[in-house]
């Protein structure tokens, strides 16, 4: 008994050893022993099977003080190295009791530990005997010549051991015995170890262990007695949770597979577009005069703008205002600024007939003149984002009705942008779980990628048709006529103003009002009033070299007063 104490209390002190709280049973289970319950005897006899499964009887003499029964814990996973842990596996296990002991088992993973929790139907007082067997896989390790069986008999217990004692036995002679008693980890020797005579039994004693005290064996056997080995398993952290396995391998291969087919399918798209453009360019410019080019026949500039970037943005709403008053349905004009204070232009309706208006420009214009002849830029400030949306909304229908697009380019990348988004929100999730219980956060890491894949592609998935291309194509082949900024040679002053003011619309669209405007500045047409201009009007001593400047802040307010954010692009 001396012997156990001092073994104890050195164990408290041995510098590096785990502290007793770290295995103790939780404090749950402590509340439901009674103060004073005791094990009085804990015997354990270990048989050793040729496949190397042990067999374990365990007799437990427990002195109850009014509980229904009592837990007996083992140690079933120990840290093996940073990515694997070895384990033990308690099976089969019974229990008999000839006093009226607790019999009805229950085992439960805890962690490191596994439970078996022995309950009786009634509250018990005094000492009952309880045999309690089990098998235990994973205790034998080749450890050079010998195989060893190294395995904590008693230990976790969260009450007292008065004295424990263990046997073990194979089928071949015992070369060495050891054991140590304490706190888990401790290296302490036990109170007594040896084996009999015939060296085929090992036995093992250690006596007054305090609650969460381990008391292991080790006994050596000679190699290939059973053949078996440690059980190890995947231990679960960040690097092991995305480790390549054949399931993470083929979640990957056909993430890859996926993007590769995506990206294919977008090039044949968008390649074509270029084929078509290459291939359609030359043939679909056509002479508008003695020279120069003119656009796809009866395509206004707010469907260019929406063709080309499949977007209806808003300068494509601006290019469309600028127009209608280039076709006479409205009249532009500019306040003057020395009279006035600031610059601003008000816009009035024209009495027209409707003939040719597509429906996207009767929207526009309704906006702008609901329930008035005129109206100022400074009052649509703030004002006009719903009517914005459905004028935009009825330009994406347009270029359907148009048969450039098979569906609404906006609706193409909500619908893709949202299931990638979607997608991406999911993969997270999954990689989140995955990864705290399995070793296959790969699999969620491929699905966010892949919602990933489809967020960033999504603005790429709308598709023009071939005659969509076809007319981008012409499209192309206008925009590099403009960009010049050369009227035709030998056209006289007025016709020059009609032709400038035909495609102005256009180069609001292509933001080129700078270079298309130098075709009229030496116009040589100086009107008062800007009569030359019959659709804009600006202030006295305005002329054509200042319209340039005019146009670029006109579509600027225009654009800032429609809208609450300028959606400009580089073309």
């Amino acid at each position: 008994m001396r012997a156990g104490c001092i073994t104890l209390l050195l164990a408290g002190l041995l510098p590096g050893a785990v502290p007793a709280a770290s295995a103790a049973a939780p404090e749950t289970e402590r509340k439901q022993v009674a103060a004073e319950d005791r094990v009085l005897k804990d015997d354990v006899a270990l048989t050793v099977r040729p496949d190397g499964v042990t067999h374990a009887r365990e007799t437990i003499v427990y002195e109850f003080h009014g509980g229904r029964g009592f837990t007996r814990a083992f140690q079933t996973r120990i840290r093996h190295s940073d990515t694997q842990d070895r384990v033990f596996r308690v099976e089969n296990v019974r229990a008999s009791s000839q006093d009226g002991g607790p019999t009805a088992v229950t085992t439960e993973i805890d962690g490191d530990r596994t439970l078996v929790r022995l309950t009786g139907p009634r509250p018990l007082n005094g000492s009952r005997t309880v045999v309690l067997e089990y098998d235990v896989r994973g205790v034998i390790s080749p450890m050079g010549s010998t195989e060893e069986l190294r395995w904590t008999v008693v230990g976790d217990w969260s009450v007292p051991v008065l004295g424990a004692r263990a046997t073990v036995q194979g089928s071949a002679a015992i070369r060495n015995v050891n054991c140590f008693a304490g706190m888990p980890g401790t290296l302490i020797g036990c109170s007594q170890s040896f084996t009999n005579h015939t060296r085929i039994q090992g036995e093992f004693t250690q006596q007054n262990m305090l609650p969460g005290d381990h008391f292991t064996i080790a006994a050596g056997f000679p190699a290939g007695m059973t053949g078996a080995g440690p059980l190890y398993e995947q231990r679960r952290t960040l690097s092991t949770a995305f480790s390549v396995n054949p399931v993470t391998g083929g979640a990957l291969l056909a993430l890859l597979v996926l993007l590769v087919g995506g990206f294919g399918v977008l090039y044949l798209l968008r390649g074509r577009d270029a084929r078509v453009v290459g291939k359609k360019a030359a043939e679909g410019d056509r002479p508008a005069g003695e020279s120069g080019f003119e656009p796809p026949d009866g395509v206004r500039p707010g469907q260019i703008g929406t063709l080309i970037d499949e977007q209806a943005d808003v300068i494509d709403v601006t290019a469309t205002v600028v127009d209608l008053a280039v076709r006479g349905y409205l009249l532009i004009e500019e306040e003057d600024r020395a009279t006035t204070k600031r610059l601003d232009w008000t816009l009035r309706k024209l009495d027209r007939r409707h003939n040719d208006l597509l429906p996207y420009e009767q929207t526009l214009l309704d906006a702008l003149f609901e329930g008035r002849d005129a109206v100022r830029l400074a009052e649509l400030g703030g004002t006009f984002a719903r009517q914005l949306a459905r004028v935009r909304g009825a330009m994406y229908e347009d270029v359907v009705t148009q048969g450039w697009f098979a569906r609404r380019p906006d609706s193409v990348r909500t619908r893709w942008t949202t299931a990638g988004m979607v997608l991406a929100g999911l993969g997270v999730v999954g990689t989140v779980g995955l990864a705290l219980f399995t070793d296959l956060a790969l699999v969620g890491l491929a699905v966010i990628i892949g919602g990933a894949a489809l967020t960033f592609g999504g603005p790429y998935m709308p598709a023009k048709t071939a005659r969509g291309s076809t007319v981008l194509a012409h499209t192309i082949g206008f925009r590099s006529y403009l960009s010049r900024g050369q009227a035709p040679e030998g056209v006289a002053s007025e016709q020059r103003i009609a032709l400038f003011s035909r495609y102005l619309p256009y180069a609001v669209v292509f933001d080129m009002v700078g270079p298309w405007a130098k075709t009229v500045e030496d116009a040589g047409v100086r009107a008062e009033g800007a009569d030359n201009l019959y659709w804009y009007e600006g202030p006295a001593e305005w002329d054509l070299s200042q319209f340039a400047e005019s146009m670029r802040a006109f579509t600027l307010a225009v654009s800032g007063a429609i809208s609450q954010s300028r959606q400009f692009r580089a073309l």
